[in-house]
């Protein structure tokens, strides 16, 4: 039984001495949380802003004048034509490739290939906002609870210094980690919807520029025959 109660005894020292190690990566890891997800909101802003003045007309006319040049075999026109839809680097770099590869041989497998691309990039910059949505309350418990056994220990001990300052680092990292999930959260859902955009105004321009179909002049209003009339008796 001796044996067995020291062997316990060992094992609870050495958790709270991994425990006690970890507090101060810990502290690091959410500070570190703490300037990446300032630094994806003021990225955030910034793809915000390019997005202000999006207009799916402007989508349309630029996409049927681009169709057209590439239709008279123009490719630079066609892609000074599209030149102002692109709301990131990403995005032009992916229309710059449709504008290139559109009604060729083997384009279409080409252009559907860009656009998972697009996609997958897409789902990239998403997961960073993504871990932090788990990893900030993650690091905050974790900051809560390590903290508290030393606030304890001083709480035993009359140390009412110690356990202020343990419990008010406890608090403290339990906030940052909330504020770091909760905008974070928010950051995946809002660009989730505008990168959802993006791919869908791409796969229209690829649709559209695609056709190779030439666009039937539309027949004058008066062309239409008139009922014929039997001659005047």
């Amino acid at each position: 039984m001796t044996t067995l109660a020291l062997s316990t005894h060992d094992i609870d020292q050495a958790i709270f001495r991994v425990a006690n190690a970890l507090e101060v990566p810990v502290l690091i890891l959410a500070l570190l949380a703490l300037a990446t997800v300032i630094y994806e909101l003021g990225a955030y802003v910034v793809e915000l802003y390019g997005r202000r003045r999006r207009h799916f007309a402007t989508i349309s006319t630029g996409a049927e004048q681009s169709r057209a040049a590439l239709l008279a075999g123009d490719r630079p026109a066609a892609a000074a034509a599209v030149s102002g839809i692109a709301r990131s680097q990403a995005m032009a770099g992916t229309l710059a490739f449709i504008v290139e590869h559109a009604q060729t041989d083997g384009g279409d497998h080409q252009l559907n290939k860009a656009l998972a691309d697009f996609d997958f990039d897409s789902q990239r910059r998403l997961g960073r906002t993504r871990i932090l949505v788990r990893a900030g309350p993650a690091l905050g418990l974790m900051g809560t609870l390590i903290p508290l056994s030393p606030a304890l220990t001083g709480l035993a001990n009359g140390n009412t210094a110690a356990l202020s300052t343990n419990l008010r680092v406890a608090f403290s990292v339990t906030v940052v980690g909330l504020l770091v999930g909760a905008v974070a959260f928010t950051l995946s859902l809002s660009r989730d919807r505008m990168y959802g955009q993006d791919l869908s105004d791409l796969e229209y321009l690829a649709a559209i520029l695609s056709d190779t179909r030439t666009t039937a002049t539309p027949a004058p209003a008066g062309a239409a025959a008139a009922p014929t009339t039997g001659a005047p008796a």
